[in-house]
């Protein structure tokens, strides 16, 4: 299946984006909308922090493993997603890049390593679906990011 990238601009610096990003326990405030049920593994961030969550999209709920499996500070966190008992292997991955007017482009891609016959067959529901959900991530992330950084100063 076809990867899925949405991205959004924001005011923070790339360091300021790639720190919030990096604790795993900030995505649950702006993933809440339809990953619910958090709870954490491993460190609290970088390489190993790790989350089981349930997707609530569409009427279906999914138990998924969250785990962040590369780093590459300011720029890139990549997190592996396992779910659907397993046939459903997935990538995640923030790219965070400086803007010539200062602030950061940041851009999440989702790309399907494995997927169940289901999720081939109605690819496109899939992927539209899959678009819409991660639009509102970063449209909250932004959101939260800018509540984050004015209460840390930073």
């Amino acid at each position: 299946m076809k990867s899925v990238t949405v991205s959004i601009d924001v005011p923070q610096t790339p360091q300021q984006v790639y720190d919030f990003l990096d604790v795993m326990a900030h995505h649950e405030r702006f993933t809440n909308h339809y990953l619910i049920d958090w709870s954490y593994s491993g460190p609290d961030r970088g390489i190993g922090a790790g989350a089981t969550v349930t997707a609530a999209m569409g009427g279906i709920k999914t138990r998924i493993i969250i785990e962040v499996v590369k780093t590459d500070p300011p720029r890139c966190i990549v997190e592996r997603n396992v779910s659907a008992a397993g046939r459903r292997l997935a990538e995640g991955i923030y790219t965070i890049e400086p803007l010539r007017a200062g602030g950061s482009h940041v851009a999440f891609t989702y790309t399907w390593v494995r997927a169940p016959v289901a999720d081939r067959l109605l690819a496109p529901v899939v992927r539209a679906t899959m678009r819409r959900a991660n639009r509102t991530v970063l449209r909250r992330m932004a959101a939260e990011l800018a509540r984050h950084s004015s209460v840390s100063g930073s």
